[in-house]
C-alpha cells in the first residue's frame, strides 16, 4: 500500500488515519494546530508531510480550511501525488484549482465521507468519488482500507454533491420527525414504543435504528453532534443554491438551531434532537 499522509487530525481526520494504520498502511499525519494522534506519525512540516506521501488525503473543517490547505500544497512539489479531499466542504475549493493541480504533476478526487468516526474505524461509512476515471480508480484502491462502500460517482466535485444528496435525506427525517413526534408524546405514546416501530419498518433508517440506545437516553456518548449536524446543514443548502435551485426542507431544519442551542444540545450527539422533538409534544 502506498504511503498517506493525512491533512487535518480532528474527529474525522482522526479515525480515518488510524483506521488505514490499522490496515497495514503506512501514514503519517499534520495539522495545522499540531495535533497529534497515538499511533501515527506526525510530520514536522506540510512539506515534510508532502515529500513523504504518494497520497495525500484531507480531512479538514470547512471551505477557507481546505482552500488555504489546497494553495499552501500547490506552493509544493506535489509531482506524482494523489489528492483525496475527504473534507465536508464546497466542491468548488477543489474543482477551482483542478487545473493548477494538475499542471503540478498531480491528481485529485473529492471522496467526502457519509457516517461519522465510529463508521470510518468500523469500515462501514460511505465515500463517494468524484473524479478522472483514472485518478477514481486508484482512490478507490486506496480508500478500499476505510470502506467496502465506495462508489465513483461522476466528475471532480459530483462526490461532495452526492453527500449532499445522501445525508440531506437523513437531514429530512429528522426534520419530519421534528413534525410528528410533538403529536407522538400528546397522544401518549411512548418514545420508545415509536421509535422502535419506526425503526423496524419501512419506515425506519438504518442511521435511526442503530441510535436508538442514544434517542432513550441509554448510551451518553457522541457518534455525531448537533454542532456538525448544523454546520453541514448550511454548507448543503448553500451547494444547492449554487445550482440555482431551492431548498425548502434544509431550510426548515436550519430554523431548528436555536432550539437545539437553547437546550443546551450542541455538543450533543445528534440523536438528541429527536428527544427534543418529543419533549415539545409534553409542553
Amino acid at each position: 500500500m502506498e504511503r498517506i499522509g493525512v491533512i487535518g487530525l480532528g474527529r474525522m481526520g482522526s479515525a480515518i488515519a488510524e483506521r488505514f494504520a490499522a490496515q497495514g498502511a503506512e501514514v503519517s499525519g499534520w495539522t495545522r494546530s499540531g495535533r497529534q494522534v497515538a499511533g501515527i506519525a506526525p510530520a514536522a512540516s506540510l512539506a515534510d508531510l508532502v515529500v513523504g506521501s504518494e497520497i495525500l488525503v484531507l480531512s479538514l473543517l470547512d471551505d477557507r480550511a481546505v482552500g488555504e490547505t489546497l494553495d499552501a500544497l500547490l506552493a509544493l512539489d506535489l509531482a506524482g501525488r494523489l489528492i483525496i479531499d475527504t473534507s465536508t466542504a464546497s466542491p468548488h475549493q477543489l474543482c477551482e484549482r483542478a487545473a493548477a493541480i494538475a499542471a503540478a504533476g498531480a491528481r485529485a478526487v473529492d471522496a467526502p465521507i457519509s457516517g461519522g468516526p465510529e463508521l470510518v474505524r468500523a469500515g462501514a461509512c460511505g465515500i463517494f468519488i468524484g473524479g478522472a476515471p483514472d485518478a477514481a480508480a486508484t482512490a478507490e484502491k486506496v480508500l478500499s482500507a476505510l470502506s467496502g462502500r465506495i462508489f465513483g460517482v461522476g466528475p471532480l466535485g459530483a462526490g461532495l454533491v452526492m453527500k449532499v444528496i445522501n445525508n440531506g435525506m437523513l437531514q429530512a427525517y429528522f426534520s419530519g420527525l421534528t413534525d410528528l413526534l410533538p403529536m407522538a408524546a400528546r397522544a401518549g405514546l411512548p418514545l420508545e414504543t415509536v421509535m422502535t416501530i419506526l425503526s423496524g419498518g419501512p419506515a425506519g433508517m438504518p442511521m435511526v435504528r442503530d441510535r436508538l440506545p442514544k434517542i432513550l437516553g441509554q448510551d451518553p456518548t457522541v457518534g455525531f453532534p448537533v454542532s456538525g449536524l448544523f454546520k453541514d446543514n448550511a454548507l448543503f443548502r448553500a451547494i444547492v443554491a449554487s445550482y440555482g435551485l431551492p431548498s425548502p426542507t434544509l431550510d426548515r431544519l436550519a430554523g431548528q438551531q436555536p432550539a437545539a442551542e437553547a437546550a443546551g444540545l450542541w455538543e450533543q450527539d445528534l440523536a438528541s434532537l429527536v428527544r427534543l422533538a418529543y419533549e415539545s409534544g409534553t409542553r
